[in-house]
């Protein structure tokens, strides 16, 4: 529920659950255990507005909603409830097992974006320093892994946005590729609206018209999977039309004559051909680009689900640094980073090659800082391990135990199926959430944990600022912290100290541990955070030589002096179109893109347990081109019978001409028939190890109706 009356003296200001946003609310409790939702106007992101899950996010809270005990896997199947000290210890004398008998690196550990700094922060930890395993990942990596990959080999630094939300409206035109805001995180819609008002010009490329698309001045359409020759076509033009900033790519970058070459090969009617987006069109993308002062390029999953992922991020930061667009006010390149915390959570050592502060794990010296941070000899610490769907393909072989914490894989998972078969052929599945997901429904232990409104922690959103979640409520009784979990195994695995259970304890650990890193928190505190509304990292603490220093204010804008590469220049890459993976043929003619609705978020694990967004988004659909429905015979809600080479998917159809007649569009959120992950391929990105959920290449039919039998039996 939500209300906007006179704050109580028990409201806590928070921020909500859900995306990337992480937008303000004030939480209030009320009888039952939970709490109200109201608006909070004093969080610069939100300025009071929420989306239908942020005001329905107490819906989760409810008992019946939710777990409320350890459940164990009984002899005959079942999951039967359990002590605490029952689960915990099956878990710890699994894990211990497996490691006695195939080595540490049989033991796998699988995090979320969703979990907080804290929480992140002490799963890597835990995973290196308790387990001895390289084989951590996270489900952040299916997100925004590319442009991870490319902001860092253009700028030498990873941050979402290297500039405040605040900012767009200000620029002079956005370029926004593959991103539906209007759905996915329906509060940022305001700036780019804002941005009109001001004067300025959207562009919006998608194969859909999406509700955002409709917002636009602009909208190109690209055949799924060509967004990097698009790129590449509008540069060429930049070129041929004389609009590179000479100066600036001379006084701040490098690599531009090799870009420049590899651009011009992707002359316009080219591009046409492969993209499908008229030369007319091109022409006008590039003239309002170019026409003002100050232009921004925000990118998201659409491009960056690809299995070229990384060097298509790479083609529209070469088109901002050509025209010179970034490392300037209003101006950049930027991620919309989706989850709720998917920036800290790549920050601080769930991802596999990665150590608190983003560091290296590779890097001697990083491995040196952290090391002693933990007090532990830095040749104990493991290597890069796999990727997340390496690592979820290696499930049953190479990997025989694993603990998953605030993931759902079973459906989140490109090739899901595959996915489902390899969790199941594990010896032994451990899964810490707080509903019981499709994931958790296969596990030996399943432990009930605490959700936001129960828990102090914090977490990063996509421009960079760090934020205090604070805890309102008490946990239901059964249900435990993941840091209480993770103190709880570390102490049955032999690790006595390192693993506090309060949040606070965990992030001063984290403020040294990330010092001098690239995403250094040293300067950040809970009372800084409470005080300010969040503190932009870098954040480095004041040399403590007896000066007085005053804090470091935190970095709203990056790059505007220097960029983070060893010269101070940004990097141009020199990169051309390639196919997708998976091309149409004539067995699978149809191309798939994937994405979300508005009413459901990411798995489904948690709004499809909230009747008024599942009233709002019931099910899976898949929207297709009348013109393909008429070759198909298929009329509104007919099932459809979606077929790649990976397997089957069946839900009704939805018919409109916002979609292109050779592609179809099915949002992923749900599991069983209609799970649109059964059917996305697996292919990697080399450099991010992203898989290609944005494309693949099905065949569509009209399923068969159940007869009057069917329906008797």
């Amino acid at each position: 529920m939500q209300s906007t009356g006179t704050r109580n003296p028990a409201t806590t200001p928070t921020h909500c659950p859900y995306c990337a946003l992480q937008c303000g609310m004030n939480l209030t409790p009320v009888e039952g255990g939970t709490v109200e939702v109201s608006d909070r106007a004093d969080f610069p992101v939100n300025r009071g507005a929420l989306c239908g899950k942020g005001r329905t996010a107490a819906a989760v809270l409810a008992p019946g909603a939710r777990l409320t005990s350890p459940l164990v896997r009984s002899g005959d199947g079942a999951l039967v409830p359990a002590g605490w000290d029952e689960a915990l210890d099956r878990i710890a004398r699994n894990l211990e097992r497996t490691r006695a008998r195939y080595g540490a690196d049989a033991l796998g550990v699988f995090g979320g974006g969703g979990l907080t700094n804290e929480k992140a922060y002490a799963l890597g930890k835990f995973a290196r320093v308790v387990l001895g395993t390289s084989q951590i990942d996270y489900n952040g990596r299916f997100c925004m892994s590319s442009a991870a990959a490319a902001g860092t080999r253009a700028f030498g630094l990873d941050r979402g946005l290297p500039f405040p939300l605040e900012d767009i409206p200000r620029t002079g035109c956005v370029i926004l590729v593959g991103s539906n805001p209007a759905e996915t995180m329906p509060p940022s819609l305001r700036y780019f609206t804002e941005l009109r008002e001001n004067g300025g010009t959207l562009i919006v490329v998608d194969p859909r018209r999406t509700k955002t698309a409709e917002q636009a001045d602009l909208h190109l359409a690209p055949r799924p999977g060509t967004d990097l020759a698009l790129a590449l076509g509008m540069l060429h033009l930049v070129v041929a039309e004389g609009r590179v900033d000479e100066a600036y790519v001379e006084e701040r970058t490098s690599g531009w004559e090799e870009a420049r070459a590899a651009a011009m090969a992707h002359w316009p009617e080219h591009v046409e051909r492969i993209t499908g987006v008229s030369v007319p069109e091109l022409r006008e993308a590039v003239r309002l680009f170019c026409a003002p002062e100050a232009a921004m390029v925000l990118t998201a999953r659409g491009p960056e689900q690809q299995a070229k992922g990384t060097d298509t991020v790479g083609a529209w930061i070469n088109l901002c640094l050509a025209t010179g667009r970034a490392g300037r006010p209003r101006s950049g390149y930027g991620c919309l980073t989706g989850q709720g915390n998917g920036q800290g959570g790549r920050e601080h050592g769930q991802k596999a090659d990665q150590l608190p502060g983003y560091r290296k794990l590779t890097d001697p010296a990083a491995r040196r800082h952290v090391a002693e941070v933990w007090g532990v000899d830095p040749d104990s610490l493991p290597g890069p391990g796999r990727s997340a769907y390496e690592l979820l393909d290696a499930l049953g072989t190479d990997i025989r135990s694993l603990l998953v914490m605030g993931s759902n894989p079973v459906v989140s998972a490109p090739r899901a199926a595959h996915v489902e078969g390899r969790l199941r052929s594990l010896d032994f599945l451990a899964v810490c959430d707080v509903v019981l997901s499709e994931t958790a429904e296969l596990a030996d232990v399943v432990l009930p944990v605490t959700q936001w409104a129960e828990e102090t922690g914090t977490t990063t959103n996509l421009e960079g600022r760090v934020l205090l979640r604070r805890r309102a409520i008490s946990p239901p009784e059964g249900v435990r912290g993941d840091l209480e979990v993770l103190h709880a195994l570390a102490g049955r695995l032999g690790v006595e100290k390192g693993f506090p259970v309060d949040p606070e304890e965990v992030f001063e650990e984290l403020r040294r541990a990330s010092a001098g890193g690239p995403a250094d928190y040293s300067g950040i505190d809970y009372r800084r955070l409470a005080r300010e509304n969040g503190v932009f990292w870098p954040c480095p603490a004041p040399p403590a030589d007896g000066t007085g220093a005053a804090p470091h204010p935190g970095t709203p804008r990056l790059f505007l002096d220097r960029f983070a590469t060893d010269d101070g220049r940004a990097r141009f890459a020199p990169v051309a179109h390639r196919p997708s993976a998976e091309e149409p043929d004539d067995a699978y003619p149809v191309l798939l893109t994937t994405g979300r609705v508005v009413a459901q978020y990411q798995s489904g694990a948690q709004t499809r347990r909230v009747a008024e967004l599942n009233a709002a988004a019931p099910g899976p659909f898949v929207e297709l081109h009348p013109r393909l429905a008429a070759r198909l015979g298929a009329a509104e809600g007919d099932p459809l019978a979606v077929v790649s080479r990976r397997g089957r998917a069946v839900a009704p159809a939805r018919i409109t001409t916002a979609i292109r007649p050779d592609t179809v569009f099915m949002p992923f959120h749900w599991p069983g028939e209609g799970r649109a992950n059964t059917l996305t391929n697996p292919a990697l990105d080399p450099a991010s190890r992203m898989p290609e959920f944005k494309v693949c290449a099905v065949r569509v039919e009209v399923a068969r109706r159940p007869s009057p039998q069917d329906v008797a039996r």
